[in-house]
């Protein structure tokens, strides 16, 4: 650890220098101290904070992974430098340097759960599901009691297109967690609404509104699911049912996301329909911008101008 008065007085004024966005000048005196000081992490951290904020990733990158070699070496692994690389990798899109991070801390830390979560996450970002349930597999043999890693494995799994194997995790996590049990169904739910198998998403939702049927969110999946088996009357219906447990404070937000996957769906004059609803409720403007959108796809023109016309007034007064 650097303990030299004059040397401590830099790193305060590099530091400064970086939130000021003065990048090249920290770089500068960071360098300097490190050419002196190699062995000092926090000097090294903050260079690779200041490359990368200066727009030089790679360089950053280099800092960092020779921090996280540092790392690995440990028997007590800290991973300031992974959890910098996993941010980076992450944000950037980088998958495959994620996994390939992630398969080198794990390698030197088999048991360690949360680089084992990071390396299952890694793999599905990378489309590699059945790597992803092998390694979901041993967490939950690991510690069999927690039902998110079950919800991790049923994602896992679902994606791998074990559609049986997945239902069987998630509800798995709800029988350890029967308090938030309809919560880890649902999340099957919404796998099966993103895969477009809705009728497999309209079962599960059923699932979660017999355990919680006072819950108006589920009525709002349902009817997304319905609408997206054609059944619309079915999907207002359920909609209604959402606004009457929501209460009219909601009722508003309600109608208009209807409005919306009825737009989605180019069911133009139901969403038409389902916009005015909204709009009863709540005179939002967003609210109007959707069924201008709705009469437009209808081709009613003079009907959208108007709804401008009238909007136009209010939102130069705010």
């Amino acid at each position: 650890m650097i303990k030299e008065p004059e040397i401590i007085k830099k790193l305060d004024y590099a530091d400064d220098l970086l939130k000021q966005g003065k990048y090249k000048e920290a770089i500068t005196i960071c360098e300097e101290i490190h050419r002196f000081y190699p062995e000092e992490e926090s000097v090294l951290l903050m260079l690779a904070w200041a490359y990368y904020d200066s727009g030089a990733a790679e360089t950053a990158i280099e800092c960092l992974n020779i921090l996280l070699e540092r790392e690995l070496q440990r028997k007590i692994f800290t991973g300031f430098a992974f959890d910098e690389l996993v941010r980076i990798y992450k944000q950037e899109k980088k998958y495959q340097k994620l996994v390939e991070i992630c398969e080198k801390a794990v390698s030197a830390q088999p048991e360690d759960i949360g680089l084992l979560v990071e390396l299952g996450n890694a793999y599905l970002h990378l489309g590699q599901a059945k790597k992803a349930c092998v390694i979901y597999e041993k967490i939950v043999g690991m510690e069999n009691n927690n039902p998110v890693f079950y919800c991790f494995w049923g994602e896992a799994l679902f994606a791998a297109g074990m559609i049986a194997e997945s239902e069987d995790a998630y509800m798995r996590a709800g029988q350890i967690d029967t308090e938030q049990a309809g919560q880890y169904c649902f999340k099957l739910a919404v796998l099966f609404q993103q895969a477009q198998n809705h009728k497999e998403a309209k079962r599960i939702i059923n699932k979660c509104i017999a355990g919680n049927p006072d819950n108006p969110f589920y009525y709002c999946s349902l009817g997304d699911s319905l609408i997206g088996l054609g059944q619309i009357k079915e999907g207002w219906e359920a909609y209604w049912r959402a606004v009457q447990y929501g209460g009219d404070k909601s009722a508003g937000a309600y109608y208009n996301r209807l409005g919306n996957i009825l737009f989605k769906e180019k069911y133009y004059s139901q969403a038409a329909e389902a916009f005015q609803q909204a709009i009863t409720h709540d005179d939002i403007q967003l609210y109007y911008l959707g069924l201008v959108s709705a009469y437009k796809a209808m081709g009613l023109e003079d009907e959208a101008q108007e709804i401008i016309r009238r909007i136009k007034p209010a939102a130069n007064k705010a």
